[in-house]
């Protein structure tokens, strides 16, 4: 049975996906696994595009305790650029930047967002990237798009200091 819910309840759901969705970038950045890992079901799923970091990532936790280790591996850090949310089908869609500074590299990318209509956690994620990341290319992102003149970052925004 379809689940009738009023504009405003709609309205509600939208704003806690896109809270959820922010509260876990902020623990991405922040390299609090707890703050990312409240954000998951327990058995989420975060897809990667081939030969990226091994496959697919499973549980909330396990996703949460492998970006804490990029933050201090690969000094990472990530911007949303861009969100999108679908409630009727308990979806949303973001662009985002992960900044490696560690690597000194930088790319671009979408992820589509599940949520689970029960408890309003992600249960997956499918990531996209702009273009497979080559060695050598410090910046990977669409050839001849303008990120600046469409508002995007184009700086980490979390102070990074290499890792030793």
């Amino acid at each position: 049975m379809t689940q009738h819910r009023t504009p405003a309840a709609l309205d509600d759901l939208a704003t806690q996906y896109e809270a959820t969705i922010r509260r876990y970038f902020d623990g991405c950045n922040e390299s609090d696994v707890e703050k990312m890992a409240a954000c998951f079901t327990e058995d989420a799923v975060h897809y990667f595009p081939p030969s990226m970091y091994g496959g697919a990532w499973r549980g909330g936790r396990f996703i949460a305790e492998r970006w804490a280790h990029f933050v201090e591996t690969k000094g990472s850090a990530w911007t949303i650029d861009r969100l999108i949310v679908d409630t009727r089908t308990h979806e949303a869609v973001i662009e985002w930047t992960h900044y490696k500074t560690a690597e000194e590299t930088m790319l671009r990318g979408d992820e589509w967002y599940i949520f689970d209509p029960e408890t309003g956690l992600i249960s997956e994620i499918r990531a996209y990237y702009a273009a497979a990341q080559h060695a050598g290319v410090a910046v990977t992102e669409l050839e001849d798009f303008d990120y600046a003149g469409r508002g995007y970052h184009l700086s980490c925004p979390v102070p990074r200091p290499l890792p030793a």
